[in-house]
C-alpha cells in the first residue's frame, strides 16, 4: 500500500498544467483503488495480520497436513528398527564359558595344579579332547561360544566370556564360575564336546546337584538350573537334529552331577552342554562343520533366550 500512495503523490505533485494534471490524478486514483482493492484479503503470500504465510503444510505421506502455518509433526523412529530397550534380552547378562583353552597343552604344570571346587579339590583345567583327525575340543568350544555371543548380543544381551582366546591357559574351573558370579549373570553356560568311546553318540546337558558342602552351595540354583537344562536340551535338538546321548543319562540327554567345579561354585543358574562325542565318526563330522556349528549356536542361543523369557522348559527329567 505504501507504494500505491507514493505513485499517486508523484503524479499529482510532479505534474504541471491543469488538464494533464487532472488526467494524471485520475489515473493515479484508479491505480490506487486497484492496488488498495487487492489488500482487502490476504494474498497468497501474506496473512491477514501482515505476516508471511508458509502455505498449506504437507505431511510426510505427501498429504495436506492442515491450514497455512500448521507445523509438521516430527518424524518418529520406524517400528521396524527396535531400540535397545525393546530388544528381547535387553538388560540381561549371559556368561558363556568356552571349555578348556586352545593352548592349555603348552601349560601342563599350571593346569594340573589343584583348586578347591567346594566338595573337594580338582585339577585347575584340562586340555580337553579332540577328534580322530586332530580337531581340538577347545577350538570347537571357542568357535561356538563366539557364534552364540553374536546372536545373543543382537537380541540385546550383555555377553561375558570366561576366555576369548586371549589367555595362555585356563582359566581354572573355580575362576570360570567366579567370572559368571561377579558379572551377576542371569544365566551361565559352559560349552563342551565329549571324548567318550567311539561307539558313543549324541549330546547331553548337565545340571548341578543340589548340595551344600564346603564352599559349594547350589541349593538356590539347582531348580532353575534344571529348568535351564531341559529348555536348552529341547532347543539344541531342534536346531541341530543331534540325538540325545546313547551312552549315559538313560538316553534322555540329561545328567545331574555334583563333581564339577564350574557348577558347584556357581551362584547363578548354570549348566554344561556336551554337544556331541568327538571320538564318534558321525558326531565328529558335525562338530567339524562350520554350518553345523552355526546351527548349534542357534540352538544354544534360542534355549538361553527361552529360559530368560520364562518359556516352559519341558519335562524336568534327569539322572545322576
Amino acid at each position: 500500500m505504501a507504494r500505491a500512495y507514493r505513485v499517486a503523490g508523484v503524479f499529482s505533485n510532479g505534474s504541471h498544467g491543469g488538464g494533464r494534471r487532472g488526467g494524471f490524478v485520475a489515473a493515479a486514483v484508479v491505480a490506487a483503488v486497484v492496488l488498495l482493492g487487492g489488500c482487502g484479503a490476504a494474498g497468497p503470500d501474506t496473512g491477514s495480520d501482515g505476516t508471511k504465510s508458509t502455505g498449506s503444510a504437507v505431511g510426510a505421506d505427501g498429504k495436506n497436513a492442515g491450514s497455512a502455518g500448521a507445523s509438521t509433526p516430527a518424524a518418529t523412529p520406524s517400528s521396524a528398527t527396535p531400540s535397545a530397550e525393546t530388544l528381547p534380552l535387553a538388560g540381561k547378562v549371559v556368561a558363556l564359558d568356552p571349555g578348556h583353552n586352545p593352548t592349555n597343552y603348552q601349560h601342563t604344570k599350571e593346569i594340573n595344579r589343584l583348586v578347591d571346587i567346594g566338595t573337594n579339590r580338582k585339577e585347575c583345567d584340562t586340555t580337553g579332547t579332540e577328534t580322530n583327525s586332530g580337531y581340538p575340543e577347545a577350538s570347537y568350544t571357542l568357535d561356538v561360544s563366539r557364534r552364540v555371543r553374536a546372536i545373543l548380543a543382537a537380541r540385546g544381551a550383555k555377553v561375558v566370556l570366561t576366555q576369548d582366546g586371549d589367555r595362555p591357559y585356563g582359566p581354572c574351573v573355580d575362576e570360570r564360575a567366579r567370572i559368571g558370579n561377579d558379572a551377576h549373570a542371569d544365566v551361565a553356560l559352559s560349552i563342551h564336546a565329549d571324548g567318550a568311546p567311539a561307539g558313543a553318540h549324541g549330546f547331553h546337558v548337565i545340571a548341578p546337584e543340589s548340595l551344600h558342602s564346603g564352599g559349594a552351595d547350589t541349593r538356590k540354583i539347582a531348580a532353575p538350573s534344571l529348568r535351564l537344562a531341559t529348555t536348552l536340551r529341547t532347543h539344541f535338538k531342534a536346531a541341530t537334529g543331534e540325538p540325545f546321548a546313547n551312552y549315559l543319562g538313560g538316553g534322555k540327554g540329561l545328567m545331574v552331577r555334583g563333581d564339577l567345579g564350574g557348577l558347584n561354585l556357581s551362584t547363578v543358574p548354570k549348566v554344561f552342554i556336551e554337544c556331541g562325542n568327538m571320538r564318534n565318526k558321525q558326531d565328529a563330522k558335525s562338530l567339524t562343520s562350520a554350518a553345523w556349528r552355526q546351527r548349534a549356536a542357534q540352538g544354544i542361543a534360542d534355549g538361553l533366550t527361552a529360559f530368560l523369557e520364562g518359556s516352559p522348559a519341558g519335562p524336568a527329567e534327569g539322572k545322576r
